[in-house]
């Protein structure tokens, strides 16, 4: 039965089409007859250009393929040469300055956690949207930054030890952060405003004040006993919670009863790596939990402690200024949206000839248009008080594509009747061609950018492949500490500061996969703003809340600024391929390696092709759980084909680490009653052929991309299974 509706020169899927005209096109202030033919004309003038610029992909990997297998010693002043001849490494391009405007300062000038979240899943969309603002004394009771140790268990009652703990912890940050002229936070008792400044009692009986007066930032209630306190630095809020009668407030001597803290700034629904989004109504899903966003009218219940809890956006948040005016505080985090990229093709729509269109450029036309709402200032809350739709735009190779991207960008705001760069991009800093030609990228869209940032999973996943010739690559957790991997970060922080990014857009560092290991994360992270970046991912709102501490801390404006002065260029070490000229590790630890990487690829494959989940806690072959997206199954499974076709491990070898770990992978999702065994039948399972297929194929997968053949499997497994 034909599902599509005809229209001109393309055919629509029902769902899609009825989407549009009954839910998207209302109050947008666009016709029907707008939306269709500029979508049509879109579609038919840009989709011959995107495939032209794929196959400039498959060409240049041809060439760099041919000349690694010729070329095995030579050096890499050889190499360079040669990618700069083949166009691969770009010219470099004059100093410039990005001259984007409008741009809301949780961009351009407040930094802060970045949270990314499937907008396939209405719930954990609205967590994210409301993670603006977090609970200190939560974050930290229910994570390992809080030692178990001398009977401070978190159980699953509230354990009073604990709670002193977490007192105390959050206390000493306050004396760090916001610390008193003369005495300690965990000595106040009472918080007091005296004209227009925060005046501390202290137990002994002295008066105390915050040491840098300019701190204080509002309050709400009654002067001399408020409920609430509001702190500032560097650009984030903190709020002390006041309530003598609070079971937790009536414990501390001056009636604490939490921190609270300004969290998730910014927050990308994603439409890409972290949702699984096969066919018209998988889109679908995820427009309308978007444009439901947008409005005020996303809305997600769930059962917790056996009643109902509906959960809606947050409203704003008010005080009163020192100065005794009224203080607006946003409730939620400014959202950016990641459309996908330019690889994967979709039905939801077929061109004039029945063909299936680029699925970006209706990403970006469906974003338009839903874009409008907030725009307009329909929704029940403003997204952007500058008016401005913020679009991530991920796995672009070079400055070519990205200028593509920004034509798409220039097309739809004609059709929408935006303002000129109305729409901002966010590139992402993911593929090796746009890491080695960053500032040339930025170039193309200096006047809309507001985001880069590097993605460290995928990037790694593109040199591999890239790489695959070269040889035998180093071992997965080496990486990091590989000479490309180190100079690719610093040299995107380069880029984006030399292109004028500092107080006016935002330079992003990757995401922290560990969601259980939050102590560890506190003591890593803040590396990530000491090397210049102003956002960075976490994978929850609790760790968004953790993460915060460190912009509290440190001041990124003045890393960046200082910066600035340095003159490294890291072209040459971004070129040193991670390679090994012998593969001579012990039989022991590649078979480790191995069963690491099979069991990442089936943990994350059985849940994206049999259940439609694209970014979800995967425990690893320790049990320790992981956030996994594409990215790191991208990672994976080149790792291990490369190592396959290198002879490091064998066809045989591989097939049978396979299977082992799909009894393991099995084993750990027992008590999921939607789960299939894959171990019950190898040659049944879907999800179990496509881990398979990302291996034994990955050679021949463009880039190294997994979307490819797991979007057939999913689709196959929907057929089989009847899925939704």
């Amino acid at each position: 039965m034909n599902n599509y509706q005809n229209l001109k020169n393309i055919q629509v899927d029902k769902t899609l089409y009825d989407f549009i005209e009954k839910e998207a096109l209302q109050h947008s202030g666009i016709s029907s007859e707008t939306f269709w033919s500029g979508l049509d004309e879109m579609i038919h003038h840009f989709a011959p250009i995107n495939k032209e610029l794929l196959e400039k992909r498959e060409t240049l990997q041809q060439h760099i393929d041919q000349w690694l297998l010729e070329n095995k010693s030579s050096n890499q002043k050889d190499y360079k040469t040669f990618l700069q001849e083949l166009e691969y490494l770009e010219p470099e391009v004059e100093n410039f300055e990005i001259s984007s405007n409008n741009i809301d300062e949780e961009i351009s000038s407040k930094p802060g956690p970045q949270l990314v979240v499937p907008m396939s899943n209405a719930r954990y969309a609205l967590n994210a949207a409301n993670a603006r603002w977090g609970s200190l004394y939560d974050a930290l009771y229910g994570s390992d930054v809080i030692s178990e140790k001398d009977g401070a268990e978190a159980g699953n009652s509230y354990n009073p030890v604990r709670g002193e703990k977490v007192v105390a912890y959050a206390k000493e940050y306050l004396d760090t952060i916001f610390p008193l002229a003369n005495g300690l936070h965990s000595n106040a008792k009472t918080y007091k405003i005296v004209d227009g400044s925060l005046q501390v009692d202290m137990l002994d009986g002295s008066t105390d004040s915050l040491d840098d007066s300019k701190q204080f930032a509002g309050y709400n209630g009654a002067e001399e006993s408020p409920d609430t306190v509001l702190l500032r630095n560097h650009g984030l809020h903190v709020e002390l919670h006041i309530d003598s009668e609070d079971e937790i407030g009536k414990t501390d001597s001056a009636h604490v009863k939490d921190v609270v803290v300004e969290s998730a700034v910014t927050t990308i629904m994603d439409f890409e790596d972290s949702v699984a989004a096969v066919d018209a109504q998988d889109k679908v899903s995820v427009y309308r939990n978007y444009l439901q966003l947008l409005k005020g009218e996303l809305t997600a219940s769930f059962t917790k402690d056996g009643k109902t809890v509906t959960r809606t956006l947050n409203p704003d948040r008010s005080y009163t200024s020192p100065e005794g005016k009224e203080l607006t505080l946003p409730g939620r985090s400014l959202m950016f949206v990641r459309n996908v990229g330019h690889l994967m093709t979709t039905a939801a729509v077929l061109d004039k000839d029945g063909q299936e269109v680029p699925e970006g450029i209706l990403d970006t036309v469906v974003t338009g248009l839903i874009a409008k709402q907030d725009v307009l200032g329909n929704g029940l809350y403003q997204n952007s008080t500058k008016g401005s739709v913020y679009i991530v735009k991920p796995k672009m190779h070079g400055s070519r594509e990205v200028a593509f991207a920004n034509q798409l960008f220039s097309s739809t705001e004609d059709i929408f009747g935006y303002e000129r760069n109305t729409l901002k991009i966010g590139v992402m800093d993911e593929e090796r061609r746009t890491s080695l030609n960053l500032k040339a990228c930025i170039k193309e869209v200096r006047d809309r950018v507001a985001f880069i940032n590097t993605g460290f999973l995928d990037r790694t996943g593109d040199e591999i492949h890239t790489s695959m010739e070269a040889g035998p690559v180093i071992r997965k957790n080496e990486m990091k500490d590989s000479t490309w991997f180190t100079s690719y970060e610093k040299a995107n922080v380069k880029a984006g500061i030399e292109s004028g990014f500092r107080l006016k857009a935002q330079i992003g560092k990757g995401m922290w996969a560990m969601p259980e290991l939050m102590e560890q994360m506190l003591r890593n992270k803040g590396g990530q703003l000491k090397a210049g970046a102003n956002t960075a991912w976490v994978p929850s709102p609790t760790a968004a809340t953790l993460h915060a501490l460190h912009y509290l801390q440190i001041d990124v404006n003045e890393v960046q600024r200082e910066i600035e002065n340095t003159n490294t260029n890291y072209v040459d070490d971004m070129l040193e391929i991670p390679v090994v000229q012998e593969a001579n590790w012990e039989a022991d630890d590649i078979q480790w390696e191995l069963d690491n990487n099979a069991q990442s690829i089936l943990g994350y494959v059985v849940r994206w092709v049999e259940q439609g989940i694209g970014c979800s806690k995967v425990p690893n072959i320790n049990n320790v759980e992981l956030m996994e997206d594409r990215a790191t199954l991208r990672i994976s499974s080149q790792h291990i084909t490369n190592w396959l076709y290198h002879g490091v491990v064998t066809e045989a070898q591989v097939m049978e680490t396979f299977k082992r770990m799909a009894k393991l992978v099995d084993q750990q999702n027992e008590g999921d009653p939607q789960y299939r065994n894959m171990s019950d039948d190898f040659d049944e399972s879907i999800a179990f052929q496509a881990a398979c297929d990302l291996v034994f194929k990955g050679r021949n997968q463009p880039n190294g991309y997994t979307e490819p053949i797991l979007h057939s499997r999913r689709l196959e497994a929907k057929r089989k299974f009847s899925l939704v």
